[in-house]
Formats: structure tokens, sequence, C-alpha cells
């Protein structure tokens, strides 16, 4: 018997068993109406638009510094990218609102423009893109390390300026790789609920108005009305995570 195959078989029913079990309590013995109402459908749709959206800024915005990290090693700045993964996320929260508050220059521009962060799309947007691109930075980097230089050199010596190589070469070459580190940043957008629990608790912008995203519904219906509803809500989470991964392996295939 292949001693490491039974360990790493062990490995993954730790964790898959909890999934299952939720999965089969959800729409089976806990199943409670209240799992499947349409204002987890709304939750739902709020998590998936804004996950997409942050995964979106993610790839306009991290993708050159991926490229740079990628080119030009900097432990430094790779440290400081990955900051915002390992603090605990309410502080993102919490940084964000200082940041949005008349107590800074930027906080008082965004009120003189009738703009906030605190329960706001922009805001729950801005939480999601901040602990995801980290993710999406890691998630794409060795790609570009592994990628063949020679056609950037070759544009280089043509006289294209590095920004120019990097758009009009790197980046068609790279597509599938950016499109499966966006479903990965976008999938750990979709499971945040440290920082948005405090920016974002709630919607009150249409089409939105008193939504909350949907882990942060599924602890308000554990604290509210008890398991079961908890358990009911975080099964059709479960198959949209999965339906989320399974288009990652399909694009990785």
């Amino acid at each position: 018997m292949n001693s490491l195959k039974v360990i790493s078989f062990f490995s993954l029913a730790l964790l898959i068993i909890p999934v299952l079990l939720l999965l089969f309590e959800g729409f089976g013995p806990l199943r409670n109406p209240i799992g499947y109402s349409t204002v987890v459908g709304r939750s739902i749709v709020l998590s998936l638009f804004s996950s997409a959206l942050a995964a979106g800024i993610c790839v306009v915005l991290f993708t050159p510094l991926a490229y740079y990290f990628a080119r030009n090693r900097n432990q430094i700045g790779e440290t400081l990218a990955d900051i915002p993964a390992v603090i605990p996320h309410p502080i993102v929260g919490v940084a964000l609102l200082v940041l949005a508050s008349p107590l800074t220059p930027f906080g008082r521009f965004l009120e003189s423009v009738h703009l906030g962060l605190f329960d706001t799309i922009q805001g729950l947007v801005v939480a999601l893109t901040i602990v995801s691109a980290p993710i999406y930075v890691k998630s794409i980097q060795p790609f570009f390390q592994s990628m063949s230089k020679s056609y950037e050199n070759f544009a280089l010596g043509l006289g294209a300026s590095r920004f120019k190589t990097f758009v009009s070469v790197v980046v068609p070459n790279s597509g599938r790789s950016i499109l499966s580190a966006s479903l990965i940043s976008m999938s750990r957008a979709l499971s945040e609920f440290g920082s948005i629990a405090i920016v974002a608790y709630y919607v009150l912008q249409s089409p939105f108005y008193g939504v909350s995203p949907a882990s942060v519904l599924i602890f308000q219906y554990y604290s509210y009305y008890g398991l079961s509803a908890a358990v009911s809500a975080s099964a059709v989470m479960i198959l949209v995570s999965i339906a989320l991964m399974v288009a990652l392996r399909f694009v990785n295939r």
C-alpha cells in the first residue's frame, strides 16, 4: 500500500467532508426555506457582481505589478504587496473607513463629491479588491517568470518602450493565465467576510438597497434564525462556489 497516497487522501477528506456535510444537511435534514429565499438570491448576485468587478480591477491595476515583480525581483515590494493578505481583514475595513473619513484629505474629497465607502457598492468593491489583489499577483507572477523573454527583447530591440512591449506583446500572450488568475481572485473575494462586515454590512444603493453580501448574510442568518437557516444558505453558496471552481478548471485545461 502506498502510504503517501493514503495520507494524501486522508488530508483531502479533511478538507471536503465538512463541505459535503453542509450540502447534505442544507438540502436535507436541516433544510430551511429561509435559506432559499429571494433575499439569499439577491445577496449572492451582489457578491458575484462585486467580486467579478473586483477581479476586473485586479487585472487592470495589478497585472503590471505582477509582471514587474516577475522581471525585477523586489523582495521589499513583494512583501508590501502581501500585507493585505496577512493582516486580519477587519483591519482592512477599519483602514478604509479611516481613509474615507473627514480625517484625511482623500476622505474630504470623497465627501465633497458625495462619494463614500461606508455601506456602498464602491466600498464593497474596494475592500474586495484590496484583499484579493495579493492572491491575483501571486497567481499570475509565476506565469510571467516562466514566459520566454525573446519576444519582449525583440520588441525592445525595435525601439518599443517597456510599457508598449507589455501591452502589445506580453498581455496578448497571457490571456488564459490572466483569466485563470482573475477567477482565483474572484473566488477569494467571494469568500471574504472580515473587511466587508465593517465597510459594507449592508449596501444602501440601488439596485441592491438593503442587501448584504452573501458571507455577511449567512452570519446574520446564524445569529437571527439559528443553525438551519445558515446551513441552508451556506449550501446554496457552496454550489455557486463550486460552479466558479469548475469554470476555473475549464480555463486551466
